[in-house]
């Protein structure tokens, strides 16, 4: 973990209370803490940091839990590796989604935050449109393989082709891409380990259908957000499941209550400061979609419609 990240973190666990932490550095490599962890003063909770890898979810992390462990496979890993990057090793099939997503930010200067960066495509391509980028997800081994990215530049990992048969891929960082401008942590974007009024841009995609408190999400990303001169995009393909969300706390995808409708629609009015939304309000500067791909394997794909909005501040 850069140690910049020392100044910029707090406790996620005494949120809304914004309690600093202290760094017990045990092993350290130029401005990179390898190992070591962070306490709150207030809690006393500690957060482990390992291999470089800082862990500041606001309880005991298990890459079993019910929901999580999935993002913890393999073969998953795999698939959001060929998702993110199958076009910088020319694979005819690559979905064109990220490249989409980043043209639509413009330069902001100061942080950026990519809220559920998976393995790192949207925050390494941020690394051209703001000073510095953070990458946070609750998938551990998400942040290991885009941590692995950051630092080597290169990964070599295999995608399935049929049954147990696989093929040897290489992903290579283009050197617009700045490794110095970037890092990625496990942190929960329910409960993002930030101070208030910090960040410039922001990302949140084909994320608030995958947590539980969808609208404690949005109401965090407002958190941490700029009061003014802020970006925010926003994408979801809203595949609302009670396996992963109570159905009153859905933010579209009802027939009736105070989110009933679609999610873009709701997603929209939340930003706008309507149906007790967030404030001081976003404008919305434009909506569309784009179409996000996954493989499984190289007959099955799925192909994914993701909402986007785009707002300021």
């Amino acid at each position: 973990m850069k140690s910049l990240l020392l100044n910029i973190l707090i406790c996620p666990a005494c949120l809304p209370r914004e309690s600093r932490l202290t760094c017990r550095v045990i092993k350290k490599r130029g401005d990179d803490v390898l190992s070591g962890f962070l306490q709150c003063g207030s809690c006393n909770a500690r957060y482990v940091i390992e291999d470089g890898i800082a862990v500041l979810l606001p309880g005991p992390y298990s890459a079993d839990q019910d929901i999580s462990s999935r993002y913890e496979r393999p073969s998953l890993v795999s698939s959001y590796l060929w998702s993110h990057y199958a076009d910088l090793f020319d694979d005819i099939d690559a979905s064109a989604a990220y490249g989409q997503w980043a043209k639509l930010m413009e330069y902001n200067a100061g942080f950026s935050l990519d809220a559920g960066c998976a393995v790192g495509r949207f925050t390494f391509e941020m690394t051209e449109k703001s000073d510095f980028v953070i990458g946070i997800d609750y998938s551990h081994a998400f942040i290991r393989k885009a941590r692995r990215l950051m630092i080597e530049r290169q990964l070599k990992f295999s995608i399935p082709e049929e049954g147990a048969l696989t093929e040897d891929k290489t992903i290579t960082l283009p050197e617009k891409w700045k490794s110095d401008r970037v890092e990625f942590i496990v942190a929960d974007a329910q409960h993002p380990p930030f101070r208030a009024d910090f960040f410039s841009s922001l990302a949140s995609l084909n994320l608030i259908d995958k947590v539980p408190f969808p609208l404690m999400h949005l109401k965090e990303i407002n958190r941490v957000a700029k009061k003014r001169q802020a970006r925010f995009l926003f994408s979801d393909p809203f595949s609302w499941s009670s396996d992963i969300a109570m159905k009153k706390d859905w933010l579209g995808g009802t027939a009736d209550g105070e989110y009933g409708g679609k999610g873009i629609d709701n997603v929209a009015a939340l930003l706008t400061g309507k149906k007790g939304g967030l404030l001081p309000p976003w404008k919305i500067g434009k909506k569309d979609h784009v179409w996000w791909k996954i493989r499984n394997h190289k007959n099955h794909f799925e192909l994914i419609r993701s909402y986007f909005i785009k707002a300021a501040r």
